[in-house]
């Protein structure tokens, strides 16, 4: 089987990184491609961000057709309803994935995320999904996605402070880390305070292998039907579905 999931933002090194941890997790057979936009922000840090990812995340889909199962590899799931508009293969976003994991394994969970910016986002998520029951908190540890990996901003104490918080002032059962950025530190983390913490790269790549081993297509009534064909213009008119 073949994953193509897809970074929304132009950062290739982040791009490198989601795959890395994708291949990790994959089975046997399972064939990964990693891509992003050629357009767009260099990261994706709240709605303005969002934007922007959305067309270059389509073409990405459309250059991809050969995919059996697609992700979109920002936790803010940005465009991921568009997308499986436009096909009928499953789509699965990693902060989506990371809410059926945690339901599965914890009575409760915690979310947390990178910026302020992306909280409102994340529980409007967690709402729109029917995830707000079980989720007790959603926090940031107000660091940039791009400064993840550097030492300097001392990332990885920031998270344990917030799961600190998580578990003691919010009973929260599970972590669900926020960020495709923080994947590298999951393991870690889980090993030290012995609860399960939940990356999204890994969760989405588990859950596309069993839909598609189910044989399981995205729905095309009501919401995520094909689009009516119609002309766009302009920069657009490579989207027209005539």
């Amino acid at each position: 089987m073949l994953i193509c999931i897809i970074n929304p933002n132009t950062t290739k090194k982040m791009t490198d990184r989601i795959e890395m941890v994708a291949n990790k997790v994959a089975s046997n057979g399972t064939s990964i491609v990693a891509t992003n936009p050629k357009n767009g922000p260099e990261s994706i840090e709240g709605y303005y961000d969002e934007v922007f990812c959305i067309p270059g995340i389509l073409e990405e889909v459309f250059s991809n057709k050969e995919a059996d199962a697609y992700i979109i590899g920002c936790f803010d799931d940005t465009g991921l309803d568009a997308v499986r508009t436009i096909t009928n293969k499953p789509v699965l976003g990693i902060g989506d994935s990371s809410y059926h994991i945690a339901s599965c394994l914890a009575g409760t969970f915690s979310v947390i995320t990178t910026l302020d910016a992306s909280v409102p986002i994340l529980k409007n998520n967690l709402l729109k999904r029917g995830f707000d029951r079980i989720c007790v908190n959603v926090s940031s540890v107000n660091i940039p996605v791009l400064d993840l990996d550097n030492e300097d901003s001392n990332a990885s104490s920031s998270i344990e402070k917030e799961i600190e918080k998580s578990i003691n002032n919010y009973k929260a059962e599970a972590i669900v880390l926020g960020c495709a950025g923080m994947a590298d530190f999951a393991q870690k983390l889980e090993e030290k305070f012995s609860i399960p913490v939940i990356e999204g790269v890994s969760a989405s790549i588990v859950l596309a292998e069993g839909l598609i081993r189910m044989k399981k297509n995205t729905s095309k009534l009501g919401g995520y039907s094909y689009p009516n064909p119609k002309k766009y213009s302009g920069i657009y008119k490579p989207f027209s579905l005539e």
